[in-house]
């Protein structure tokens, strides 16, 4: 027998056909596929956790049979993992489609001409996948695809009339990570959403900006994902306007900081505390004078050996900016912040000087410099700035200075230099305090400007015929990386806890027994869940209660609905949630009313 469309059904594969009604569709049925048995079904799971897992996410993937490694960084994704996978991307899809960009697919090979053209081929270092072709051809791997988009614009808009524009594409990244670390949060492959807006001045930028803004809080959101978005760094992306999605979770490698009283939030790359006070000392502070501090070159030694908190302390760090090396000064229990430092130099990066280059920039071994008597570039943090009769290096080996002021004894470019820490006071609000807080970034949104545009002359002519570069922006999902990120905020010590709207299954019905009565029931119950669009996976296999229900637990399905002989006699099924966000115990359904009741209780998680 065939079913319509010519293809071939097996009588043990339980598929039928159902009416649509008035559905819309083109034609008056649909085929209902048959529920995934376990039995039959591709879920390799284990009991130990990998060597390598240091992670949740890393440990239950792989022991729930979602993913496998096959080399560092690369991970192949079993059936459960890439049904997973699917439903992200299915819900970023649909919002990206929803905040009207169009999907494009740009290759993975690409030659080394554009990123030439944009100075990339050397900013990206050996975080490039790098090839050559048989006719000794440069290209690599794309780790980002700024360069590709843009030369695909350029080609075909011409007139402001064309614009605004916004394309994306899901397609897998390539990274050359010197640590690929987390199972799929830090991977050499992986899969990513990038969109990229093209409009005609910064206002229209700023309306695509916040398209996306909105696109990205509904995507997270649909997840049901505790996150931020944060104030970002825009790192070798370029641009200036810049925010984070931050999924918040204790095995986050970044840090974020946000106000307890009002909506500022932001990476602590970033991250701004209020300005302190100005203040002058209660007396007037006695002159600068050196001590000896014998072999004690760290704030705690030094704070130690002179009995004075670190509060009172300038803490002097050199760094190489360029061919430069610099001077940066912090207060002795605040850490300096080497992005902001950058910035506040005008360059991309910094870099703490070798010993060599400390000892012929100060005379001095490492821990005795100070900006008194400093020949070079010296910034100060704003804090720092404020602390009088202050104690700092004295650019001579086991020696400091004792009541140092700034402005009187030494003079440097005051610049916000520091990391914020818990307790700050936030930079926005009279009131608000800062809290520290640690994430996984699962989004970034930025405003590029001209940064691509201008240098591959990405141009268009406005109403009056001048030609200008095309205003960009550019927006990332992580989409592998989500999956690994939902893992590790929601699960138990007994695996993982999906939410309903990217579970692999909605429902896993567990049949306890070999009793034809159980086996007509679960097969009954399934058989109406199908029908109402319920996702089942039916555990069938002869195992013992307590290893179906361990691996239910494992691989996490939402809702897990128990059919056996005891229960089938007093009255139904029993149904119990597996997710925090309902954690309610389990209860008993009807047998002939279950599968309605399910699938409203389905419905229900998904909204």
């Amino acid at each position: 027998m065939a079913a319509p469309g010519g293809r071939p059904t097996d009588p043990e594969d339980s598929t039928n056909v159902a009416e649509i009604g008035a559905s819309g569709q083109a034609f008056g049925f649909v085929l209902l596929r048959a529920p995934m048995r376990w039995s039959r079904a591709f879920i390799p799971t284990i009991k130990e956790a990998p060597a390598d897992a240091t992670n949740a996410s890393h440990v239950m993937l792989t022991r729930a049979g979602y993913v496998r490694r096959i080399g560092a960084g690369i991970y192949e994704y079993l059936p459960l993992g890439l049904r997973v996978l699917h439903k992200v991307e299915r819900i970023v899809r649909e919002e990206m489609d929803r905040a009207g960009a169009q999907e494009v697919l740009m290759p993975a090979l690409l030659p080394s001409d554009y990123f030439r053209e944009t100075g990339r081929w050397d900013v990206f270092g050996d975080n490039l996948l790098r090839l050559r072709d048989r006719k000794g051809g440069d290209y690599h791997l794309g780790p980002t695809h700024e360069e590709i988009i843009t030369d695909m614009v350029r080609r075909e808009i011409r007139s402001y009339r064309d614009l605004p524009r916004n394309l994306y594409q899901i397609q897998n990244k390539f990274r050359d990570e010197p640590r690929p670390r987390g199972g799929l949060l830090r991977c050499r492959e992986f899969v990513m959403k990038d969109a990229y807006s093209f409009d005609v001045d910064e206002a229209g930028a700023a309306a695509s900006y916040e398209l996306m803004r909105q696109a990205y809080t509904r995507v997270f959101d649909r997840m049901k994902l505790h996150y931020r978005m944060v104030q970002a760094d825009s790192g070798s992306m370029g641009g200036s306007t810049s925010a984070e999605f931050q999924v918040l979770v204790q095995s986050g490698e970044d840090f974020l900081t946000a106000c307890d009283s009002c909506g500022y939030a932001a990476n602590l790359e970033v991250a701004q505390c209020r300005e302190p006070a100005a203040s002058e000392p209660s007396t007037p502070t006695p002159a600068c004078s050196k001590v000896s501090t014998p072999n004690a070159g760290t704030i705690e030694e030094v704070s130690t050996f002179l009995k004075a908190s670190p509060d009172r302390f300038l803490k002097s760090l050199l760094y190489a900016a360029g061919d430069d090396v610099v001077l940066a000064v912090v207060r002795g229990d605040h850490e300096i912040n080497e992005i902001k430092l950058a910035r506040a130099l005008g360059v991309g990066e910094v870099a703490l000087a070798t010993e060599e280059q400390i000892v012929k920039a100060t005379g001095a071994k490492v821990g005795f410099a100070g900006p008194v008597g400093f020949k070079g570039r010296v910034l100060i943090d704003r804090d720092a700035a404020v602390v009088h009769a202050a104690i700092t290096g004295a650019n001579e080996t086991d020696f400091h200075l004792v009541n140092v002021e700034f402005k009187r004894d030494f003079d440097a470019q005051v610049a916000d230099l520091r990391s914020v820490v818990a307790g700050d006071a936030c930079p926005r609000c009279a009131k608000g305090k800062l809290a520290v807080y640690r994430g996984i970034e699962a989004g970034h949104i930025f405003i590029l400007g001209t940064h691509y545009s201008a240098k591959m002359r990405a141009n268009f002519s406005d109403e009056k015929g001048v030609e200008k570069p095309i205003i960009m922006g550019c927006y990332g999902i992580g989409v592998s990386r989500l999956v690994a990120t939902t893992v590790e905020q929601f699960n138990d010590a007994d695996g993982i806890l999906w939410p309903m709207s990217i579970a692999p299954y909605h429902v896993i019905v567990v049949g306890l027994g070999q009793d034809a009565a159980v086996t007509e029931a679960c097969e009954k119950l399934v058989a109406g869940l199908e029908e109402r669009g319920v996702e089942v996976l039916f555990d069938d296999r002869p195992e013992r209660p307590g290893v179906k229900f361990k691996d239910a637990d494992l691989i996490g399905i939402p809702l897990r609905v128990t059919v056996g002989a005891k229960g089938l006699a007093a009255g139904g099924v029993e149904l119990k949630p597996r997710t925090e966000r309902d954690p309610k115990k389990a209860e008993i359904l009807p047998l002939e009313s279950a599968a309605q009741l399910i699938a409203e209780r389905v419905r229900a998680m998904m909204a």
